[in-house]
């Protein structure tokens, strides 16, 4: 264990990025295996959708990750430290400024990648309901992120916990959309 944590502290975004990419894909897959994938094989069991997938870890590698590691570096230069005014600021910074971008990002990378003719479609009927419920997690989440996990591994850990929500993403993206046909 002394070893990885070596190798993640001598290439923090490599291992952020990576780390955070797989978690993405990982939420799709167990959103499909768990919640409701399409019916694809016999009796209308269900089978995974691999492109979707795909398509859900290039909008985390792609956007998220990236997004993430670098929005907590600055977050924690503008804001350095884990008193309880400091944290409090960063949680209200982030919920007012990430929190929107990567909740669009995430529906409107989706819907690009799927070639939809109208890209904001998922992300109007959505938005809001994913809004309102991640000012509640994320806000828990950022805490205990700001306070207790060091700077070098914030992105993993909000990777982490970033899987939960992105099963709930990736539910009611489905779910709505499965209703409109």
């Amino acid at each position: 264990m002394n070893r990885a944590w070596a190798v993640f502290k001598a290439h923090p975004y490599i291992s952020n990025v990576m780390g955070y990419t797989a978690l993405f894909a990982s939420a799709d897959l167990i959103q499909q295996s768990m919640l409701g994938g399409k019916p694809t094989g016999p009796k209308g069991s269900v089978g995974i959708d691999w492109g979707q997938t795909a398509r859900v870890a290039t909008v985390g590698f792609c956007f998220h990750a990236n997004f993430n590691y670098h929005w907590l570096r600055g977050l924690e230069r503008m804001l350095p430290g884990a008193g309880v005014r400091t944290v409090a600021s960063k949680v209200v910074i982030d919920q007012l400024v990430a929190a929107p971008l990567t909740i669009s990002a995430f529906y409107i990378g989706l819907s690009l990648l799927e070639k939809k003719g109208d890209p904001l479609e998922d992300w109007r009927q959505n938005f809001w309901t994913s809004y309102k419920a991640g000012v509640v997690y994320w806000s828990t989440m950022q805490a205990v992120n700001f306070a207790f996990i060091p700077p070098v591994a914030r992105t993993v850990f909000l990777g982490g916990i970033a899987l939960t929500f992105t099963i709930f993403l990736c539910h009611l993206r489905h779910h709505r959309s499965r209703k409109a046909e």
